[in-house]
């Protein structure tokens, strides 16, 4: 991977970087590193996996070998007659309940009489040792009846329902214009996602400990942990205050991280037994367990009229939810509302649904809905530039959204949308070179120098992709986050449960209180749900929601330190300014540290951000639905090899809504990470399944980015207009590259093969060149 995207996170024009001023050692735009860096470098880290306790017991949990099955009886006595086994539980040791979900509680803690899918839990065991566990769980005897898999998601429609709340999740049809418009040219596609993995560093790992008072402590590396506090007290029978979730290291999150299902086990072991207990997955029952991104089935049809300007776009999207609801609703509604890209369409009619199949689950994974629609989208674009003789970057600038511009849900957009400035941004970057028809460079290749193709057969490919995404959650769902910062000997401390998962909220409340009140040394506290709640960690919300409520409760200090001093001096707290430690009034006549008007006390406040409302879609479709959105634009740069289809992306160019800079480092590594991801979307990661049955759930048959795969990276431009209602202006940045990456990937293997490519990942015979193309 290319350095340059580090040097070049700072705005650029492009035809050379502008003269810029010397960036802040501190605060807000400074490139101020994560606390935690040397502790993961050196490996010092403590996450769920290294935690120890006196007395501990090790789990395992028994996984469904079927898709599809009713199950007859369970027999646990084998288990229990095991040396070193202390308990067992299953559906009938729990005490409240035997259901959960985020949204909707529709997915059984252990499954009792029917299996919905490969790898649903059916029981678990705690023992002395992690391999006693295991062959205990091994030792329960279950007996199946195998049931018909539905595993189509078309066929799910008419299949007799396996869940008692029936197949169809949700249906969304947007209506918007008039459905009896007809554009002089059509093309229509059929788009096929696959089933992308969150894939995170560290499996799931957990450690329950049983309290005096009845209750339990969960230390655990979630994302959102008073809501897995609420599910797990609801589980174990006990009041949410005898239940506590301690956030551990988060070893890597693209979705929802510590699903409940690995959870809520543990925590009826640690209760039955009275001793803490651990549980780290293998790398097998990380897939089997947690959720996936939605595989899709997409099929447009666009209109337009001959000088290219879009007049409707009609499409069908049906989402595979897999065995349960989880996100699928709302990642439906980012689907349908994004179907048509950051495109002005006059009219447009969109069906939407989500549904279950006994395939395994889906749910919440970075950029959920829009990524598949993007794909499809700017696919139809380019079908539609070749068919118009138009170039490609022409067609989508005579469409491009703008700020004013009305989405096809009847939402005005009120934010920043420069859309038309970002693709500029990236058709005018300059291409990188060919590469030299030399031995030493044959690395260079598709499929490296040990590759069988040859030279010649190498064709060049140049596509373009624009995305847009969602900020903050969807639908009339209350985003608020509490903090609370507090000041004593010259050193800040930041309280908030806004999980670090990597984004880097840690370190942005850190530069939000070194801004505001000047003190270079700020602490963030580690979270539980002792503290108030924040929320998910997910769609940018702590950057703006969490941001937010660390700078008004950082502000409401400032005017604590302040106010003493203005009064005393007859002015005003606005007359004051905190730089560097000191504070000095407008004319001078006021210079002190801020230690000395501390004078030894002890500040803190404590504040809350709450973002404006929203609205569900309602029956047609129509609704505020979004907080703000944000866009990207990236031109991908692809060599070929046309005749076995090896594919190699030589660099990214991207361009960026990003609203404000407040990292740059920081930043620029969000942007890599979220386009690398993008191109494993593109090229390789498919979680198989045959008939229900997860093929290979491991990291070899599942095939991620490795840094040979990973492209030159240039970011090329940052926009950075802010949107007045978000704290600080920022929007989020690792969603948008995930979500347009893959289709400008795709886009360039169109150009270089004359192919539709109509499938992700794209599989080698599908870049196979057509003869004489």
């Amino acid at each position: 991977m290319s350095n340059d995207a580090a040097t070049t996170a700072t705005p650029q024009a492009v035809d050379g970087p502008q003269p810029q001023s010397q960036p802040p050692a501190h605060g807000l735009g400074a490139s101020l590193p994560p606390a935690d860096a040397r502790a993961k470098t050196e490996g010092t880290f403590p996450y769920a996996a290294d935690l120890w306790a006196e007395g501990l017991l090790w789990a395992a949990i028994l996984r469904s070998p079927h898709p599809h099955a009713r199950i007859t009886s369970i027999d646990t006595s084998a288990a229990l007659d095991m040396p070193g086994v202390r308990a067992v539980v299953t559906h009938q040791d729990i005490p409240g309940d035997s259901s959960y979900g985020r949204r909707i509680a529709d997915r059984p803690v252990f499954a009792s009489e029917i299996v919905r899918h490969h790898g649903e839990a059916i029981a678990a065991v705690a023992a002395d040792h992690p391999d006693t566990a295991r062959l205990a769980a091994a030792a329960i005897a279950v007996e199946y009846e195998p049931l018909e898999p539905v595993t189509d998601p078309e066929k799910a429609f008419a299949a007799e329902p396996l869940h008692p709340d029936g197949n169809l999740i949700r249906h969304i049809p947007l209506r918007y214009g008039d459905p009896d418009v007809a554009g002089e040219v059509i093309v229509e596609g059929l788009y096929r996602i696959g089933r992308q993995d969150p894939a995170p560093i560290g499996a799931e790992a957990g450690l329950a400990v049983p309290r005096p008072d009845g209750g339990v402590e969960l230390y655990v590396a979630s994302t959102d942990p008073h809501t897995d506090r609420d599910l797990a007290a609801a589980c174990f029978g006990l009041e949410q205050d005898r239940v506590k979730v301690v956030v551990t290291g988060v070893p890597g999150a693209t979705g929802d991280r510590e699903d409940p299902g690995f959870q809520l086990p543990l925590g009826l072991l640690a209760l039955k037994t009275g001793c803490p207990v651990k549980l780290t997955a293998t790398r097998e029952e990380s897939f089997l367990g947690h959720a996936h991104r939605h595989p899709t089935l997409l099929r447009y049809r666009h209109h337009a009229d001959t000088e290219g300007r879009l007049v409707k776009v009609e499409a069908q999207l049906l989402l595979d939810a897999g065995a349960y609801a989880d996100a699928s609703s709302e990642s439906l509604a980012a689907a349908v509302a994004f179907a048509c890209g950051p495109y002005v369409v006059p009219h447009a009619f969109i069906e939407g649904w989500a549904v279950r199949t006994n395939n395994p689950p889906s749910g919440h994974v970075r950029g959920e809905g829009a990524m598949q629609v993007c794909a499809a989208y700017e696919a139809q674009m380019d079908k539609l530039s070749a068919k118009l003789g138009l170039d490609p970057t022409e067609l989508r600038l005579r469409n491009a959204l703008a700020t004013g511009d009305i989405l096809p849900t009847g939402q005005t957009v009120t934010c920043p949308a420069p859309v038309a400035e970002l693709l500029h941004a990236v058709r005018d970057f300059p291409l990188p070179d060919l590469p030299k028809d030399t031995p030493e460079n044959g690395w260079l290749l598709p499929g490296g120098p040990e590759g069988a193709g040859e030279p010649g057969a190498i064709r060049r490919g140049v596509g373009y992709a624009l995305g847009m995404v969602h900020m903050l959650g969807a639908e009339g769902t209350d985003e608020v986050s509490t903090a609370t910062v507090k000041v004593h000997d010259g050193i800040a401390t930041v309280i908030c449960a806004a999980v670090e998962t990597g984004q880097g909220f840690a370190t942005l409340a850190r530069q939000i209180v070194q801004e505001t009140l000047g003190i270079e040394e700020v602490r963030v506290a580690s979270v539980d749900t002792d503290q108030p709640p924040a929320g998910p960690a997910a769609h940018g919300r702590h950057t703006w929601v969490s941001g937010g409520a660390v700078e008004r409760a950082a502000r409401m200090v400032r005017t604590q330190l302040l106010q003493p001093l203005a009064h005393k001096f007859g002015m005003s707290t606005e007359l004051l300014q905190i730089t560097d430690g000191k504070i000095t009034s407008y004319d001078g006549v006021l210079s002190t540290t801020v230690t000395e008007a501390m004078d030894g006390k002890e500040l803190w406040a404590t504040a809350q951000c709450r973002p404006h409302p929203t609205e569900p879609l309602d029956d047609s479709g129509q609704g505020d639905a979004f907080v703000g959105l944000a866009f990207c634009a990236i031109r991908a740069v692809v060599d070929v090899d046309i005749e076995l289809g090896s594919i190699r992306v030589v660099e990214m160019a991207v361009a960026q809504d990003v609203g404000r800079v407040l990292n740059p480092a920081q930043l620029a590594s969000r942007i890599e990470a979220g386009v690398t991801q993008g191109v494993g979307t593109a090229l390789t990661e498919n979680l198989r399944t045959a008939r229900g049955l997860v093929r290979h759930p491991d990291l070899t048959g599942y095939a991620l980015p490795t840094s040979l795969d990973a492209p030159d990276i240039r970011i090329v431009k940052l926009v950075e207009e802010r949107d007045v209602v978000a704290p600080f202006g920022a929007k989020p940045a690792s969603a948008a590259p995930v979500v347009t990456s893959p289709a400008a990937v795709a886009s360039a293997v169109r150009a270089a093969t004359g192919r539709p490519i109509n499938r992700l990942p794209i599989r080698p015979q599908a870049a196979v060149a057509i003869p004489n193309s």
